[in-house]
């Protein structure tokens, strides 16, 4: 699979089940959904479930069903992994 970078568009709904992997390689989760702005359509947050300890360690928003939020600014990279920036969710 070829891997969207930064800027470029993808489809959403194939992110969804994705792992969710740190620039360090570290892994953070798995993407369960994507929480929107309905007026402009533009993606806000990346819920994640299955945190793992590493993931534990930033101090993520939750959403209503307890699944940890990255903000979707931290995504560089779509490909077999979601690629986050680390810095960008501190």
């Amino acid at each position: 699979m070829t891997g969207i970078t930064k800027g470029e568009r993808v489809d959403a709904r194939s992110m969804v089940g994705k792992t969710v992997v740190g620039k360090s390689g570290k892994k953070i989760g798995v993407v369960a959904d994507l929480v929107y702005e309905v007026r402009t359509g533009e993606i806000v947050y990346l819920s994640i479930k299955n945190p793992t300890s590493y993931a534990n360690s930033f101090q993520f928003e939750k959403d209503e069903t307890g699944n940890q939020e990255i903000p979707y600014n931290s995504v560089i990279s779509v490909g077999d992994f979601v690629v986050v920036a680390e810095e960008d969710i501190v």
